[in-house]
């Protein structure tokens, strides 16, 4: 009886029952798409993905930012025009989409992709002044 509860417990553990995706599991994905995460239960931000691991970024506030993505050990790791430091993140494939685990070693940020069938990326154009 002991031994079934044990390999209940061991099946029923998110840890063991999920695997990180690869980086091709992540780039097949992704690529071509526009996908809109949140945290905490509040919209986040949205990102496009393009070929050869270019992405779009914005906080869903009209700016949008440049960058690429790429495979450290593991890790998904985004690097954008204004900011040199690597975001590195793990990513899930779930039933209800992607959930990514932000890996800086300090906080435990966690986003999940959200549905937006109506909602577009909104990128201003760059600000001018009179």
């Amino acid at each position: 009886m002991m031994r079934l509860f044990a390999l209940l417990v061991l099946l029923a553990s998110p840890a063991l029952a999920q695997s990180p995706m690869s980086a091709e599991e992540f780039d097949r994905y992704t690529r071509g798409k526009t996908l809109f995460y949140a945290a905490d239960g509040t919209r986040y931000g949205v990102e496009r993905y393009f070929p050869d691991r270019r992405v779009r970024w914005s906080f869903l506030d009209g700016k949008c930012k440049e960058g690429v993505w790429y495979e450290d050990a593991g890790d998904i790791c985004f690097v954008y025009e204004d900011n040199p430091v690597p975001q590195c993140w793990v990513f899930y494939s779930e039933s209800g989409g992607l959930r990514a685990e932000f890996r800086d070693g300090q906080s435990a940020g966690v986003l999940y992709e959200i549905a937006s069938d109506e909602d577009e990326m909104l990128c201003l154009g760059p600000e001018v002044g009179v």
